[in-house]
C-alpha cells in the first residue's frame, strides 16, 4: 500500500516536467490583466498577453519552453512590441486562414518622426514564431511604413500575410525564415541585414518600384535574403509595365539571391542577372544550410513543428464572447 501511493506520488511530482510550453489566449471579451494579476491564461488585447502571460518553465534538458498565444478572428487595432525579456513568442491565428486575424495600425515615417518608428509589429526577442495571421501597415502610398520590424534570431512566420506599401518588412536582424506566405509592397518592401529565407511565398508588388533593399555592410557577413521557389506577382495599371525591379543594395555588399522562383513578364529586365552556373552557386542558399548557424539550427524541421501545434488547448474560452469583425 505504502509502495503503491510512493509511486502515484513520484508520478505526480514529475509530470509537470514534460510540459514546458505555457498556452493562453487572446479574446477581446476577457478582462484586462493589471500588474500584479498575471497569473492568467485568457486577455482581451495581444499587448496585454505579451506583458502578463505566465512564462513557460524550462524542458528537462535546460532549454527554454515556448509561450504560445492563440488569438480569436477579428481585428486587432493595437501595436505590438515583444521585448527582448520574452524570447519563443508563437502567435497563432485561430481562423481558417491568414484573413481571420488581423492586427493592423496605420502609421507612416513623418507622422512618426522616422521608419524606425512605424512598425505594426516590433520584435526583438529571438525564437519568434507566428502563424494563420496578418499583419499590416494600412498607412498606404505615404511614404515608409513598417508593418513588421524583425530582430529575432530563428524566427519564423508560416501562413502569414505581411501588407504595408513602402517598406513593408524591416528584416533586421538574425536568421528569419518565411515560408507559405505573403509579403505586399510597392518600394524596397523587403529590407534590412538579416539572414532570411522566403520560400514559397508570394512577394507581391501593389505599386512600382524595388522588391528587396538587402543591407550588408562587409563581404564576410553571413546575411542576405534567398528568395526560393516564390513568385513574384503584381497589379500594376498597364502605363507602369517595366516597373518593377528585383533589388536595390541599400549598402555595398547588398546580396539577394531569387532560385527557381516565377518572375512577372511585366518585370524590368535590368532588375534581373542570370547566373552562368546557378546550381553550384544556389546550394549554399538553401534554408538548411544558410541558416543554420552556429547552433545547426533547422528551419525547416521548426516551420513544420509550429504547423503541428493544434487548437483548442487547455485554455477557456469565455461564454457568449463577441469578436471584432475580420477584414476580407
Amino acid at each position: 500500500m505504502h509502495r503503491l501511493a510512493l509511486t502515484s506520488l513520484v508520478l505526480t511530482l514529475t509530470l509537470p516536467l514534460r510540459a514546458a510550453d505555457m498556452y493562453v489566449r487572446v479574446d477581446p471579451a476577457a478582462p484586462l490583466a493589471a500588474p500584479g494579476n498575471e497569473n492568467g491564461t485568457i486577455f482581451p488585447t495581444i499587448q496585454n498577453a505579451l506583458d502578463h502571460h505566465p512564462f513557460a518553465t524550462l524542458n528537462p534538458d535546460g532549454t527554454p519552453g515556448r509561450v504560445v498565444i492563440e488569438i480569436v478572428p477579428g481585428t486587432y487595432h493595437e501595436r505590438l512590441f515583444i521585448t527582448q525579456n520574452h524570447p519563443n513568442i508563437t502567435l497563432i491565428g485561430q481562423g481558417e486562414s491568414p484573413s481571420d486575424v488581423v492586427i493592423t495600425n496605420s502609421l507612416n515615417a513623418s507622422q512618426a518622426g522616422g521608419t524606425y518608428l512605424t512598425a505594426t509589429v516590433q520584435i526583438e526577442s529571438p525564437g519568434f514564431e507566428a502563424d494563420n495571421l496578418t499583419i499590416e501597415n494600412s498607412a498606404g502610398n505615404n511614404g515608409q511604413a513598417v508593418a513588421v520590424a524583425n530582430r529575432s534570431d530563428r524566427s519564423i512566420f508560416r501562413h502569414c500575410r505581411l501588407l504595408g506599401h513602402q517598406d513593408t518588412l524591416f528584416a533586421d536582424f538574425g536568421r528569419q525564415y518565411y515560408v507559405d506566405s505573403t509579403i505586399e509592397g510597392g518600394v524596397d518592401y523587403i529590407f534590412g541585414n538579416a539572414a532570411a529565407v522566403f520560400e514559397r511565398d508570394e512577394l507581391h508588388s501593389n505599386g512600382p518600384g524595388f522588391i528587396t533593399a538587402q543591407s550588408r555592410t562587409s563581404a564576410d557577413q553571413t546575411t542576405g535574403y534567398v528568395i526560393l521557389n516564390s513568385r513574384v506577382t503584381d497589379t500594376l495599371d498597364p502605363a507602369a509595365q517595366k516597373s518593377i525591379y528585383l533589388g536595390r543594395p541599400w549598402r555595398p555588399y547588398a546580396r539577394v539571391v531569387f532560385i527557381n522562383t516565377e518572375l512577372p513578364a511585366d518585370l524590368n529586365p535590368a532588375g534581373w542577372n542570370n547566373w552562368s552556373n546557378p546550381a553550384a552557386e544556389a546550394a549554399q542558399f538553401l534554408p538548411a544550410a544558410f541558416l543554420a548557424g552556429s547552433d545547426h539550427w533547422n528551419p525547416i524541421s521548426a516551420a513544420v513543428a509550429l504547423g503541428q501545434i493544434k487548437a483548442p488547448h487547455s485554455t477557456p474560452s469565455l461564454p457568449n464572447a463577441s469578436y471584432p469583425q475580420a477584414k476580407p
